[in-house]
């Protein structure tokens, strides 16, 4: 039974993740209690959204919340996820969990054995209950693919929830999971904030450990946590992150990550914002078209800031060339990607189930050559030393998630804004791609409504390695805004 004196009535799925632990650990709720609250609220909502897909029976759940509860009673409390019921993204391995990656090449795939991630959640405590749904191969800021089909979004679930972590930014905004995995390359973990009203970090590179065939050049996708508030984010981050010697680039742990518990993580991520300089870049002085009320919806948030916060925030004009980074660096780096592609594009049977997007992807990788490649890296390096530059005036860069609002999720992508033609399946998304590129910490925090009910998000870019600052600055903008979540 709860404790009156915890929890009183407060709904166990709406908790946030930090009390949920406390709780659990404390021993007013159970493991078996928790299970129960989440299967049940993802049997009321799920079959509206589509967020989690391959979910496991109910009496294996409860069967080994029961276990979970057994260890703690018998005084084996495994860490702060402990009891946690936990959906993977479907784009990492989960041992004896069909894991598709979306393609419908691996329906029915049973892998062998648990991604990186998934084993480090597994070690704090969590139990896995599924996946959340996510874009074949994670290919566009949209969640759909032929073998679950498209995920809604919170607000309206005729509409998208964004991606490719489409389907963990909705399951968290509607109370399915406390807290969720998400991976980003072109917006990820920020699209889909955005969409769904809640937070989302894209680490530093190396922050969170990600093990692949290649482990030297590949530096663009980033896995990261995803929540309703910046502590639960915070803690999942500090659970994924770490050094890991298998990964030559991952980071030297970070101190004031790992110190972070469900009992002092709100006292450690509070600091004081005044007077933090912001350089706003919107839509990067009209290079970038937005659908109406994107913009006005980011400036009336950074208008609340300095009435609240006394948070100083400047428009400031790109300091690179847009058009020549998106030629020149983004489509060169972004397609050789997709290059983990050619087995299955080579085979005409895998070929034929692979969606367009991802054939334009490696079709579009065979344009470019070393030099051309070469060539990206040294106008990347020289973009980032400029930005440099500009954190030497400025705390935080800022500009919105994503060029528009929700779309219907049976389009596959926005092909007009503001009257402007969108010539690839990714281009409505170029407001994240410079951001990736720099490989410094980004947070998504929600930035309000338009007229018609539906979110969205501003991003706001970190300093290099950053990730424990930008998380501090998260919590102060989270009060400052009075941001609520579903």
């Amino acid at each position: 039974m709860l404790n009156p004196n915890s929890t009183k009535d407060a709904s166990l799925t709406k908790l946030p993740a930090w009390r949920l632990s406390q709780e659990i650990s404390r021993k007013n709720i159970s493991c078996y209690e928790v299970m129960e609250a989440f299967l049940s609220r993802i049997d009321e909502i799920n079959h509206e959204v589509n967020a989690i897909v391959a979910l496991r029976a109910r009496d294996e759940l409860l069967s080994e919340a029961r276990n979970k509860d057994k260890l703690l009673s018998d005084g084996m409390y495994e860490g702060w996820m402990h009891g946690f019921p936990q959906a993977i993204k479907d784009l990492e391995d989960t041992i004896g969990i069909i894991s598709t990656n979306g393609y419908l090449g691996h329906k029915g795939r049973m892998p062998e054995s648990d991604s990186q991630l998934v084993s480090a959640m597994k070690a704090a405590g969590s139990i896995i209950i599924g996946k959340t749904n996510t874009p074949e191969w994670g290919f566009g800021s949209h969640t759909y693919n032929e073998v679950y089909g498209a995920t809604g979004n919170p607000f309206n679930h005729a509409l998208t929830s964004g991606g490719s972590s489409g389907g963990a930014a909705c399951a968290v905004a509607l109370n399915m999971q406390a807290v969720a995995d998400g991976s980003d390359f072109m917006g990820s973990l920020r699209n889909p904030a955005g969409f769904c009203n809640i937070f989302g970090f894209r680490p530093s590179w190396g922050r969170v450990p990600s093990l692949g065939a290649d482990l030297f050049y590949q530096n663009c996708s980033v896995k990261g946590p995803m929540a309703r508030n910046v502590p639960d984010l915070a803690l999942l981050l500090s659970t994924l992150s770490g050094y890991d010697t298998k990964m030559p680039s991952s980071l030297a742990d970070d101190a004031n990550l790992k110190a972070l518990t469900p009992d002092n993580v709100c006292e450690r991520l509070s600091s004081d914002i005044k007077e933090a300089k912001i350089a706003w870049m919107g839509d990067l002085d009209g290079y970038l078209p937005m659908e109406d009320g994107v913009l006005s919806v980011c400036e009336a948030a950074l208008n609340k800031l300095s009435t609240n916060a006394s948070v100083v925030a400047e428009p400031l004009a790109p300091f690179f060339d847009p058009a020549m980074f998106w030629e020149r660096v983004w489509l060169p780096i972004r397609h050789f990607a997709s290059t983990q592609l050619k087995p299955l594009y080579d085979n005409p049977d895998m070929r034929r189930l692979l969606k367009p997007e991802a054939i334009f992807e490696y079709e579009s990788s065979l344009n470019y050559s070393a030099q051309d490649l070469f060539n990206a890296g040294v106008i990347r390096s020289e973009i980032y030393t400029k930005l440099l530059g500009v954190f030497e005036e400025y705390d935080y860069i800022a500009v919105p998630t994503a060029q528009v609002f929700p779309f219907d999720k049976t389009i596959d992508w926005p092909k007009v804004i503001a009257g402007r033609k969108m010539d690839s399946y990714f281009r409505w998304m170029e407001v994240v791609s410079h951001w990736t590129m720099t490989g410094c910490p980004v947070v998504a925090v929600p930035a309000g409504f338009n007229a018609a009910g539906l979110p969205m998000g501003i991003q706001f870019v970190g300093k290099p390695r950053s990730d424990f600052e930008l998380l501090q600055f998260a919590y102060g903008l989270e009060k400052a805004l009075n941001i609520s979540t579903l």
